[in-house]
């Protein structure tokens, strides 16, 4: 389900801020586990600000037949492409790898083709005939040799080849910490994450400034966890929100926004409950 923001943050009774303190800590660290081994993770209850609820429902928007999927090898991407399969999508999967390849192929209802996304032609070509795109591409672990970065590189790909072939409906997954929620993110795991959080802004900023004909949805998970997902994610407009969620949950959030007609233009965060 998504939380619409209709209420400031209460402010804490002095007695009680050191815990307060101690669980954002915590949130803290968990957001920095989307781009760290998971056994780093800290559990943590996410913060948000009073909410009232707004109903995400499953088929209230368009429905898509033919899916692209960036970054459908491993994490998030792997668990869409499933979520995809089992809501009766057919889906068309940019990996980089042979065994990737193999392994989607086997899948009825899955294309899956053997490219680069940091390549503009490899992904327009691959996206082809889609009528939506999903993008969850992102390293982390800094640029290649020539500088670029997945993180934006990539996903701008995916961005400008939807636009150039009329593919109006577009669902990129960042990160907490980008844009208006990065004063989320306490100041020593921004530090540590900036560089990273930089190139996936400067991919949300080229959707949401160029891409106006376009119903495009942002989300920004918390901190990754590998765990099985536990069903009780949301998404939520409270750009101060903070926590960790399971890969499994964004993929369930992803695939559902993709067909909702309340996610559309909208920058949403991800977290556990």
């Amino acid at each position: 389900r998504i939380e619409e923001t209709k209420d400031p943050i209460q402010q804490p009774n002095n007695s009680i801020m050191n815990p307060i303190k101690l669980v954002l800590a915590a949130a803290s660290l968990a957001v920095a586990t989307a781009f760290t081994p998971t056994a780093f993770v800290t559990r943590a209850t996410p913060r948000f600000t009073t909410t009232s609820s707004l109903s995400m429902v499953q088929g209230q928007g368009d429905s898509y037949k033919k899916v692209y999927v960036a970054g459908a090898s491993k994490g998030v991407g792997r668990l869409v492409v499933d979520k995809l399969l089992s809501a009766g999508s057919e889906v068309v999967a940019l990996v980089r790898s042979d065994e990737a390849v193999a392994e989607l192929s086997a899948l009825d209802g899955v294309t899956a083709i053997k490219g680069d996304a940091m390549d503009y032609k490899t992904v327009e070509d691959s996206l082809y005939g889609c009528d939506a795109a999903i993008t969850t591409l992102g390293g982390g672990n800094g640029g290649g040799e020539d500088g670029k970065w997945v993180d934006y590189t990539g996903n701008n790909n995916v961005i400008e080849a939807a636009g150039i072939l009329g593919v109006t409906r577009v669902v990129l997954v960042t990160s907490i910490g980008c844009g208006s929620s990065k004063d989320a993110t306490p100041p020593s795991v921004y530090e540590v994450l900036k560089d990273v959080l930089a190139q996936k802004q400067k991919a949300e900023n080229v959707l949401i400034k160029y891409y106006t004909n376009m119903n495009w949805t942002i989300i920004r998970p918390g901190g990754l966890v590998s765990e099985p997902e536990t069903s009780k994610a949301i998404l939520t407009e409270d750009t101060m929100a903070i926590g960790s969620i399971h890969r499994g949950d964004v993929a369930g959030l992803v695939v559902e926004a993709l067909s909702s007609k309340a996610t559309e233009k909208k920058v949403l965060s991800a977290v556990d409950l």
